[in-house]
């Protein structure tokens, strides 16, 4: 382990040792909110990279995590129905939520079946608020990704969604496809206890140099703009993305 200046950095030879070290944690970590709380919340990534990772605490970690007490919800969701290969939904559904034995009550999709993003964005909010109205911290434990441009959930390079204050879900159009999606926001995404970026490949050097930098801009690389408020932030990064001369 590394500590750089934004939080601690753990660097692994490639993406199966990154994701069997990841898996082991994770799974002490939710058998410890369980153990003193009596339950676990976690807000899931969208993206490939959490595929591995997703299939170890389904398999290998399965019988020690208990899956009643876990509560699941999304960091971001692209506007498409639930079935749709994009979805983020769909993605940990196939490779985690129908392998494990979770209640359907205790996942907390981001509809994507109602009038439009923005009613699906109120609606998250009124979800999220409702759980959380009541504790100082908002997930035990918030996974996320980042794109080789900076972007993590579905916060892009100087969107209008950077600046937001209040809101803790929001309806956004992004420079990808699906451009329409729905995304968290700073003030949510900070108050988790336990923050994990997973962050895999030679293309996403370039960003994690800029977002390690305590100097860079939010705007430009919005992963910059994650801090943990309550607790860790941990980069969870594979030797393509951090190679020994990043700094």
């Amino acid at each position: 382990m590394v500590n750089v200046m934004r939080g601690e950095l753990k660097r692994f030879p490639n993406l199966d040792e990154l994701s069997k070290a990841a898996a082991a944690n994770m799974a002490s970590l939710i058998e410890e909110a369980v153990g003193k709380r009596g339950s676990c919340s976690i807000a899931l990534s969208g993206g490939n990279t959490p595929r591995t990772l997703h299939h170890l605490l389904a398999t290998r970690h399965r019988d020690e995590i208990p899956w009643g007490s876990v509560q699941i919800f999304f960091g971001d969701e692209r506007y498409v129905p639930h079935s749709d290969k994009s979805s983020n939904y769909l993605m940990a559904k196939e490779t985690l939520l129908d392998l494990v034995p979770i209640p359907e009550a205790n996942i907390h999709a981001i509809r994507t079946d109602l009038s439009g993003p923005q009613k699906a964005a109120a609606t998250y909010e009124r979800t999220l608020r409702k759980f959380f109205q009541d504790v100082g911290s908002t997930f035990d434990l918030l996974l996320l990704g980042m794109g080789k441009e900076g972007h993590t959930a579905s916060l892009f390079p100087h969107s209008k969604a950077l600046d937001e204050c209040r809101k803790w879900v929001m309806a956004v159009d992004v420079p990808a496809t699906p451009s329409k999606r729905i995304t968290t926001t700073y003030p949510l995404l900070n108050r988790s206890a336990s923050i994990y970026f997973l962050v895999t490949g030679s293309d996403k050097t370039a960003a994690l140099r800029e977002v390690l930098d305590s100097e860079s801009d939010y705007h430009i690389f919005p992963a910059r703009g994650i801090e943990s408020v309550n607790g860790r932030l941990v980069w969870w990064v594979d030797s393509s993305a951090y190679p020994v001369d990043i700094a």
